[in-house]
């Protein structure tokens, strides 16, 4: 019987980086390794906006990316 576990997560900030020519926006990613795997939305929110606060460019998208091993 295969299981799955938790491997990693990470914990992506998403920036508007500008225009393209077409208009539609350019955008950069930050990416945190080894997030606490019980932290909720509401902290990953916080967090967020705490670092958001000390860049130049707007925050656009929290996203959180969590990796699962598989095993048979």
């Amino acid at each position: 019987m295969a299981t799955k576990v938790q491997d990693n997560s990470q914990f992506r900030l998403v920036f508007e980086d500008g225009m393209k020519v077409d208009g539609s926006p350019i955008f950069k990613t930050k990416t945190f390794n080894n997030v606490r795997q019980d932290a909720t939305a509401e902290e990953l929110t916080a967090t967020a906006e705490a670092i958001a606060s000390l860049q130049t460019k707007p925050l656009d998208a929290i996203e959180e990316v969590i990796t699962y091993r598989i095993y048979k």
